[in-house]
């Protein structure tokens, strides 16, 4: 015999061994395919048959029903109970009525407070030199002391207003002035209060310590340290407010009204630069 006919034999006799392996395992198994049942099961439900047939699915939910009814407890009659408004007091407010009733309070206390305080404020006239009125800047000689220490010049913010010496010998030609009339008082004392503000077009005129002169950043205005303009493209002079000198030697500028500055050209002290210009190219009057 061939060796492939033994093994084509050998391999039939395996498959046909494979086959008898698997049947035998398929008849021990209890389930025989999808749905079908176990030999257990058939055989209690053949048991079941013997009993007796088995309870409908009615009959199963009528003795529940009777279960139930049976362990239920009548209730015992009485008569209805009278009804009883309750007490407010009793009652109260929630938490949530008692937050925002406090809310509403403290914010209308609060608001009421703003208001009354802003409204006595408005009202009531206040003690501090404030600039739209008179305002005092401080004692004559502390000035003078504080102009001859600072290079010539000082300042008070309060006022918005440069204080400086007049001096007295120009006094003549600044009576023959209309525009200095109203000053005459301060300078008779020996200082004027010149407006911070720039006449050409409102800029801040600092001073120039080493001219000895006001000098506009702006457009090149100048002016002398009387406020007098000397050159730039400024209408006028620098404008001024009045000065008085109490009893007691206090200095007090009304900066509620401000007094046109003199005309070009007016030149009462004859102060030239004393010094380089802080700002150049003014150009313009002399």
């Amino acid at each position: 015999m061939s060796p492939a006919a033994i093994i084509l034999i050998a391999v039939v006799g395996l498959v046909l061994l494979f086959g008898i392996v698997l049947l035998t395992a398929a008849r021990k198994s209890d389930v025989r395919g999808a749905g079908a049942l176990s030999r257990e099961t058939r055989r209690r439900d053949r048991d079941a048959d013997i009993d007796g047939p088995a309870p409908t699915g009615r009959e199963v939910e009528r003795a529940a029903v009777e279960a139930r009814e049976a362990s239920l407890v009548v209730a015992e009659s009485s008569a209805p109970a009278v009804w009883v408004a309750p007490d407010e007091e009793a009652i109260g407010v929630s938490r949530r009525q008692f937050f925002n009733r406090a809310t509403v309070t403290l914010m209308s206390a609060g608001l009421g407070t703003f208001a009354a305080g802003a409204f006595v404020a408005f009202l009531w006239p206040t003690a501090a030199p404030v600039f739209g009125g008179k305002v005092n800047v401080g004692k004559l000689d502390d000035i003078i002391s504080s102009i001859r220490s600072n290079g010539g010049f000082f300042y008070s913010s309060s006022a918005r207003s440069y204080i400086t010496q007049y001096p007295a010998e120009a006094l003549p030609k600044a009576q023959g002035v209309a525009e200095y009339q109203p000053l005459l008082g301060g300078m008779e004392n020996g200082v004027v209060a010149l407006y911070q503000k720039c006449p050409h077009l409102g800029c801040r005129v600092p001073e120039c310590k080493s001219s000895q002169w006001f000098e506009c950043p702006c457009h090149g205005s100048q002016y002398n340290r009387v406020g007098e303009k000397k050159a730039g493209p400024a209408p006028r002079g620098m404008d001024q407010f009045a000065i008085t000198v109490t009893p007691t030697s206090d200095v007090v500028v009304d900066t509620s009204t401000v007094f046109t500055g003199a005309p070009i050209g007016t030149n009462t002290t004859g102060q030239e630069a004393e010094g380089p210009h802080c700002i150049t190219g003014g150009g313009g009057h002399g």
